[in-house]
């Protein structure tokens, strides 16, 4: 009993500072584009959203990534913008977890940051025309959304298979019953 307690809170405690370590560097670590129609961000709440991602897991990069992005929507002021940020970047987490809980090599991890990089272009664009009703508009932010993919990988890839032999591994999936 004692065991599936300590798991438990390691996935608590695990799932709160993926949030709050993407929330922060989106919030704290980001420039604002002049040039994109409706104003636009590039950050780097990419980088630890992709981190919680590969190292464990589907379940707890949807929730870092979603949920720490949303949260900055909310206190950012793009209030608009946070259903859309809660979909689209979660599914930006479970998807890259989903394959690096698959694969664990370079090549799993760059894939998985291409389809991450898909999913966040083509999500945006869709939002982006939803909210301002205007199909051609959201083409400014495919830039500042390709560069921001761009900068989290070079900082991730990198430095995520020297983090995976140190880091223990768990997932809300293996956690015990």
């Amino acid at each position: 009993m004692e065991h599936q307690s300590v798991t438990q809170t390691k996935l608590v405690v695990t799932a709160a500072l993926g949030i709050a370590l993407v929330f922060i560097c989106t919030a704290f670590v980001n420039v604002r584009l002049p040039f994109a129609a409706n104003g636009g961000l590039i950050h780097l709440g990419n980088v630890p959203l992709f981190i919680m991602a590969i190292l464990y897991g589907r379940n707890l990069g949807a929730l870092a990534g979603g949920l720490g992005m949303a949260l900055f929507d909310v206190m950012g002021g793009w209030l608009l913008w946070a259903p859309f940020t809660l979909v689209i970047v979660g599914l930006m987490g479970y998807v890259v977890g989903a394959i690096c809980e698959k694969h664990r090599s370079s090549a799993a991890y760059a894939l998985a940051l291409a389809a991450a990089c898909l999913i966040k272009v083509v999500g945006y664009y869709g939002a982006e025309w939803i909210i301002y009703g205007n199909w051609l508009a959201p083409m400014t932010s495919i830039p500042g959304n390709l560069v921001q993919i761009g900068v989290a990988a070079g900082v991730v890839l990198p430095v995520v298979g020297k983090l995976r032999k140190h880091v223990p591994v768990f997932t809300l999936e293996r956690s015990p019953k």
